[in-house]
């Protein structure tokens, strides 16, 4: 059981649902308030580094078939 907490499709499963969470909270954050320009460059900066661990973790799970 104590494995599943740390397969790595969890950790995409988790790193997936942060990355949707970031994508509205930015949504939100420039339609109703603006915030200042600075977090709104530190949320899209941490959503662009989950983007990069989800693609990785992906091609570690799915590896490409040979040509």
């Amino acid at each position: 059981m104590d494995d599943n907490l740390h397969s790595p499709q969890r950790r995409l499963i988790e790193l997936r649902m942060e990355h949707a969470d970031l994508d509205s909270l930015i949504d939100r954050a420039e339609v109703h308030r603006p915030l200042d320009e600075l977090a709104l460059r530190r949320l899209k900066k941490r959503r662009l580094l989950l983007r990069d661990q989800i693609a990785r973790l992906e091609a570690l799970l799915e590896p490409q078939e040979p040509a």
